[in-house]
């Protein structure tokens, strides 16, 4: 692909990402994954334990940013309309009663972005800020949420 075709692609990736939430956090697969969008609800079930499969029926293995950066919070508040502290006590439930562990936490979004290229049943988030051409296309693919 040309430069001005990858950035014109980028550009409306990311005018959709973003039209999709007030985000400041995107969602993002493995460019080797087919998953092109997903509806909030399907979303939330995914990082809340209820859901390992996406709507392909492929695996699906959530990446999540440890608590307390920003991408962390934004996500939480965008995506899902929970603060850190819901989720931490979501999370402490499901493991105090045995029924599920909480996704596997990255460091930042370089951390996220590496972990979600490297395995095609990955899903993680970014901050959109840290998006880039060398960030989508080859490595990463933005998911559109409904």
């Amino acid at each position: 692909m040309t430069k001005r075709l990858t950035s014109t692609l980028l550009g409306l990736l990311f005018t959709l990402a973003v039209g999709s939430a007030s985000a400041e956090v995107v969602v993002v697969v493995s460019a080797q994954n087919p998953t092109e969008s997903l509806s909030r609800a399907q979303l939330a079930d995914i990082f809340l334990g209820r859901l390992n499969r996406l709507p392909s029926g492929g695996v699906v293995t959530p990446f999540d940013q440890r608590e307390g950066t920003d991408a962390h919070r934004a996500f939480y508040r965008d995506y899902l309309g929970q603060t850190p502290a819901q989720i931490k006590a979501h999370w402490s439930r499901l493991i105090f009663t045995g029924r599920g562990q909480p996704p596997r936490s990255v460091a930042n979004d370089s951390a996220m972005a590496d972990a979600v290229a490297a395995s095609p049943e990955a899903l993680g988030y970014l901050g959109s800020t840290y998006l880039d051409a060398s960030n989508v296309g080859d490595r990463l693919r933005v998911v559109v949420i409904e």
